[in-house]
């Protein structure tokens, strides 16, 4: 019935994808169909980054997989306090955005989080196999509780090994992540090695695919990664951004006082950002782009990269659009989601409680 609403499913942006963090031969096997998952924090409409650093390829690998979970992780974004009114509204609107940009629910498995208990349960679990040093040894523990009272809160602590419940719980043997969240992926690596070294050989290790797309900046403060909560509004482009707004965020960008257009991210942060939106949107090399712009001074080159980012969004823009008026086939989407996970996680759930022995 609704086969009409996801025109954008035919659009398929590519980027470059490559694998790394392969797992040494010696490592145990655990014989299992090639399995993706990954995780996105309701925040809303997505921004220029989340699209470009995780959703675009998203899209590809529901592609190449034979199996691919995407979860709308709203027990993560309550490690850090939310309105109960806007976070429903965001799930929503996060379901429209991936949808517009062509996450297809009939081939892939979308669902929110917290619909499907067993992803807390097992993380109980992992908490009981994981050491207190290993969790403050994370890089993020120590960026994010520096900023909150009293060091943070126990679920900003151990959010990680929910983290690694949400990918083992599946037996996912493949997760789509950004340098940042490495060493979050190791910890699953790890929290899984004990388990099967302490109850038999159960998860497979995962493994990492990291996007070749350059990590997107912000427009502000090219030296920082582009953020939903930048206190500065012109530094981050959503994509449902108005043309207008677009071509201003970037006309506004922080660049340096050299005119030409060259890729340098050591020593010209600034206009580097431009080119590497530039590549990602367009499909085109960093050397086509920069050849490409050879004599443009940076000020005309903003609008070139502006222009290019609305053509790409415009369609996605549209759907997003569309889609956010028709809660109730998004919350239906969401149900379906959630039913499909239950029925995968459910087996594997009971097999790990027989392991265990809690039955």
């Amino acid at each position: 019935m609704h086969g009409q609403l996801f025109p954008s499913w035919h659009m398929r942006w590519r980027p470059k994808i490559r694998r790394v963090l392969e797992m040494p031969t010696t490592e145990l096997k655990v014989k299992v169909a090639d399995r993706v998952f990954s995780g996105i924090q309701p925040t809303g409409v997505p921004h220029l980054g989340n699209y470009l650093g995780a959703i675009e390829s998203w899209v590809r690998l529901q592609d190449e997989y034979s199996s691919s979970l995407y979860s709308i992780v709203d027990l993560h974004s309550i490690t850090i306090p939310q309105d109960a009114g806007t976070l429903r509204q965001n799930i929503l609107d996060m379901t429209a955005s991936l949808l517009a940009c062509g996450i297809n629910p009939e081939q892939s498995v979308l669902f929110q989080q917290s619909k499907v208990s067993e992803h807390t349960e097992l993380a109980w679990i992992l908490c009981c196999l994981t050491s207190m040093p290993r969790l403050r040894h994370l890089p993020q523990w120590k960026v994010k509780s520096s900023g909150q009272k009293d060091e943070g809160s126990l679920g900003l602590f151990t959010y990680p090994v929910l983290q690694s419940a949400d990918i083992l719980l599946y037996k996912s043997t493949h997760v789509p992540v950004g340098e940042d969240q490495i060493q979050h992926l190791e910890l699953a690596q790890d929290i899984a090695r004990i388990f099967n070294n302490q109850y038999g050989c159960f998860f497979p290790i995962p493994k990492a695919i990291l996007s070749e797309t350059k990590k997107i900046k912000s427009l502000r403060n090219p030296v920082a990664k582009m953020s939903k909560s930048d206190p500065q509004t012109l530094a981050t482009v959503n994509i449902t951004d108005t043309p207008e707004e677009i071509l201003l965020k970037f006309r506004k960008a922080v660049t340096d006082f050299t005119s030409e257009v060259t890729y340098d991210p050591e020593t010209r942060p600034g206009v580097s950002n431009l080119v590497a939106v530039h590549t990602a949107v367009t499909g085109m090399t960093v050397e086509e782009v920069v050849h490409q712009s050879k004599g443009l001074e940076t000020a005309r080159y903003k609008y070139v990269v502006a222009e290019a980012v609305i053509e790409k969004f415009a369609p996605i823009k549209n759907e997003i659009e569309r889609l956010r008026a028709e809660k109730g086939f998004l919350e239906q989407v969401l149900n379906r989601g959630a039913e499909k996970a239950r029925e995968l996680a459910g087996p594997m759930y009971h097999d790990i409680r027989k392991l265990i022995g809690f039955s």
